[in-house]
């Protein structure tokens, strides 16, 4: 063994980028590879989002449009042929809660169910939900159902 081939040990040297900004000697002092002048030279610069390089950004070049009403209630709707076949598929029984339909994973624990009245329903079940279409609870009480709101 000589000084030619002394090696540090493995794993203990890790061959980062290198390192700017630390005087004229290392070859990247100065600007420190910002370059001359201008905003991205600065310290403290930072982008701001959709920013497009001085040209007006798409969020001020589309208009506004249209009204959003804050006090909106979203349903997620469930129609009268799923649970039709979930009931044949024996996957209900004969009252379904809203506890029933998040287990099946046709709505999630956070929403607002109300039950459509697509298809039809040939059995006579009990039905719990927030709210129901005028078709669909008059399809389940036709069969001998209910609709119950909850």
């Amino acid at each position: 063994m000589g000084l030619h081939n002394l090696k540090p040990a493995e794993g203990s040297v890790k061959n980062a980028a290198k390192i700017i900004g630390r005087g004229q000697g290392s070859g990247k002092g100065g600007t420190a590879t910002r370059g001359h002048k201008g905003a991205k030279s600065r310290s403290g610069y930072s982008k701001k989002v959709g920013f497009e390089g001085g040209q007006m950004p798409l969020q001020r070049r589309v208009p506004k449009f249209g009204f959003t009403n804050i006090n909106r209630k979203e349903y997620a709707g469930v129609n009268l042929d799923v649970i039709q076949a979930y009931y044949d598929a024996g996957r209900f029984t004969d009252t379904i809660s809203i506890q029933d339909l998040i287990s099946e994973r046709l709505v999630t624990k956070n929403d607002l169910v109300k039950v459509l009245g697509r298809g039809d329903i040939k059995a006579s079940i009990t039905i719990s939900a927030h709210k129901f279409t005028a078709t669909a609870k008059a399809a389940i009480e036709k069969v001998g159902g209910q609709a119950q709101t909850v």
